[in-house]
């Protein structure tokens, strides 16, 4: 009777693995499993906002913006928007401050762009989305949903949104 111990796979009991014990991974991309719509319906997102949010909203100035988080993570939390660069990462000196290993210290910034603000990615490690898409630099419209590691972040801007 054969008492030496076995290795699952190699039937020889030597302890090497066969190329059929090789640990396999895969990599799945998330960007396509998200629950948000590329063209997101500003009056639902209105309707979703309490009363306090809206009046913050409606007393923005002109040239300010805001990002809500309305869901996820920090839900409740709001950032203005009024410098001509805003950053944003896990660097505790960013202007937005998102805790959580899921954002690069430096992963993007928000600019002014004439009257209106853009978003650029600074080459973090996990990307930054807008309404699910993978983006270098856009312009954010009223609605925009900003995606950065865990966090999801709605963009408003100060021209007259309530």
């Amino acid at each position: 009777m054969d008492t030496s111990p076995k290795t699952p796979g190699d039937g020889q009991g030597s302890g090497s693995k066969s190329s059929s014990d090789v640990d396999l991974t895969s990599t799945i991309h998330l960007s396509s499993l998200r629950s948000v719509r590329n063209q997101r319906n500003i009056e639902e997102i209105f309707s979703s906002l309490t009363n306090e949010e809206r009046e913050i909203l409606g007393q923005l100035p002109k040239n300010s913006a805001m990002l809500m988080v309305l869901a996820g993570a920090n839900m409740g939390a709001r950032f203005l928007i009024n410098d001509e660069v805003t950053t944003i990462g896990r660097d505790p000196k960013s202007a937005i401050f998102l805790d959580d290993v899921t954002v690069s210290r430096k992963h993007a910034e928000i600019s002014k762009d004439g009257e209106n603000y853009a978003i650029a990615d600074l080459g973090s490690l996990n990307g930054t989305y807008l309404n699910s898409q993978p983006l270098e630099r856009e312009r954010l419209v009223v609605g925009d949903e900003v995606h950065i590691g865990k966090f999801r972040l709605t963009y408003f801007s100060g021209k007259g949104n309530s």
